[in-house]
């Protein structure tokens, strides 16, 4: 009897141990990440914002968090294809992604992209990009009246890119077919890199485009009008949708997320990385030259932030007259 007793004791002892261990490497796991390279995954076109802004972050986050930052790239369905796989890859905190607002919300809403929203760990949110409908420098169309009238005399000829379906470029094209009464051609593209290649080469009349594009372009584009609440600053010349008779205030925020299920210990370092490096006024001052608007969202605030969108873009879309 007292063999077996010493035997329980001893495999309890072990399981005992065996556990702490485990803690242990837990604790030491948390103390020491990130120990190996963290992949950045971009679900982008090369060259577009969400590629130029990581490769601005990219020796920022390598020193700060002492490993390399492997940019990566997933390309296709708007997004969707990327973060599809995001959301599959291992929680482990060496997998991050870009995110965009709306897209990551209004593209589940709409239809099956092999992601849900909530599969997403928001960490930090980091810059905004109004929206402005734009033109080749040598376009027959001067106003969004021109482009309009074109549009009701030749429907569904007049052809506008945008980034993707369902995106925030798809959803401003409907809203103006709707609210203008005229039937434009969608193009959408892998990202925002593709549609202004194909705007420059005369293969869509348009673009629904993102306020960056509109400066470091500045010489070959021409905004037709921003969606925002007033002038956008170095383009005072150019009248806001609302001037042209379009309540429109639409533009896109671009963060960064962990797969759900990923260590506190990742979100909580990660979060100081990419807030620390929002806040530097030289990256601040970088994105105010590159034509983006700097804002700066922790995992909590983002977190609200998609909450706040889901609610309302939820609502927004269920009207069968903006569905294709």
């Amino acid at each position: 009897m007292r063999t077996k007793f010493l035997a329980v004791s001893l495999v309890a002892l072990v399981v005992l141990a065996v556990a702490a261990s485990g803690e242990c490497a837990r604790g030491n796991e948390a103390e020491r990440y990130p120990t190996k390279p963290i992949t950045y995954l971009v679900v982008w076109d090369p060259g577009g914002q969400s590629d130029r802004t990581a490769r601005l972050q990219q020796p920022l986050l390598e020193k700060a968090l002492g490993q390399k930052i492997v940019i990566d790239y997933k390309v296709g369905g708007g997004g969707a294809v990327g973060w599809a796989q995001f959301v599959r890859s291992k929680p482990d905190g060496y997998t991050i992604a870009g995110t965009n607002l709306p897209t990551i919300v209004t593209q589940p809403l709409m239809q099956d992209v092999g992601y849900k929203t909530e599969q997403f760990i928001p960490l930090c949110d980091f810059q905004y990009t109004p929206m402005a409908l734009a033109v080749k420098k040598d376009s027959p169309y001067k106003s969004v009246k021109d482009l309009i009238a074109a549009a009701k005399a030749n429907p569904s000829k007049v052809s506008i890119g945008g980034v993707a379906l369902w995106s925030i470029t798809h959803i401003l094209h409907l809203h103006l077919e709707k609210d203008a009464g005229v039937k434009m051609q969608f193009v959408p593209h892998s990202g925002s890199a593709s549609q202004v290649t194909n705007l420059l080469g005369g293969h869509v009349d348009a673009i629904t485009a993102y306020s960056d594009d509109m400066v470091r372009l500045r010489d070959q584009i021409i905004p037709l009008a921003f969606a925002t609440k007033e002038r956008f600053p170095g383009f005072e010349n150019v009248p806001t949708f609302k001037e042209m008779g379009f309540d429109y205030e639409m533009g896109v925020s671009r963060g960064v997320a962990l797969p759900a299920g990923a260590p506190e210990y990742a979100v909580k370092r990660l979060q100081k990385a990419f807030v620390d490096i929002a806040n530097s006024p030289e990256v601040k001052e970088q994105m105010r030259k590159d034509g983006f608007v700097s804002r700066t969202m922790g995992a909590e605030a983002f977190k609200a932030e998609i909450a706040r969108q889901q609610a309302f873009w939820k609502e927004a879309l269920k009207g069968a007259d903006i569905k294709k």
